[in-house]
């Protein structure tokens, strides 16, 4: 079963290319810039740690005029963070890229790195989610392209723990866009609780 990831350069995204790897599952790593404040530096670790741990080339895809206009404390400076940190249709936009990609490719599963649900803040984190995305999907495209959740028992402290044992390092999990995590953002605190 190969499958498009969805990858922003992080630590679950990366993780996932990396069991895929050990699997020898074909994966294609999908980097979708929307308009995020850290877009460049995402992109950027992104390209380097797939090429430092022999992943696939991640293609980038430019759709940054959508946080121009769904602006949240991801896509602009001036809002908060962590406060305003959820943006509308983020996920849902990212499964539907990446499904229209994988129908491109001629794969059947798109990857996305959510969390056990425990963890979620927002709703397009959850399973009852990624089933209704699935079969909207499926709906828009005339053949069901199935979303996958490898990480979705994981809390982060577990994949922070896996990734260590795999090795994993030179990822990259602030929202703010600084060179240094800023300790105040979701990922930030998730990351580092």
């Amino acid at each position: 079963m190969s499958f498009v990831n969805l990858v922003s350069g992080g630590l679950d995204s990366t993780l996932i290319g990396m069991m895929a790897k050990e699997d020898q599952i074909d994966h294609y790593p999908l980097f979708i810039d929307y308009g995020q404040r850290a877009a460049q530096i995402e992109w950027d670790t992104c390209k380097a740690v797939h090429k430092n741990l022999g992943l696939p080339e991640p293609t980038k895809m430019d759709l940054s005029g959508f946080g121009r206009v769904i602006i949240s404390g991801l896509t602009n400076q001036h809002l908060n963070v962590k406060v305003d940190a959820f943006t509308p249709g983020r996920n849902l936009m990212f499964l539907l890229m990446g499904s229209a990609y994988a129908f491109q490719l001629g794969l059947s599963s798109v990857a996305i790195g959510l969390l056990t649900e425990q963890f979620s803040l927002f709703p397009d984190q959850r399973l009852f989610f990624v089933a209704k995305a699935e079969a909207a999907i499926e709906a828009a495209m005339g053949r069901n392209i199935r979303v996958i959740t490898p990480l979705i028992e994981f809390g982060k402290a577990d994949v922070v723990r896996l990734a260590a044992a795999k090795g994993l390092s030179g990822t990259y999990s602030c929202h703010t866009g600084d060179t240094q995590p800023c300790g105040h953002c979701i990922a930030c605190l998730e990351f580092f609780s």
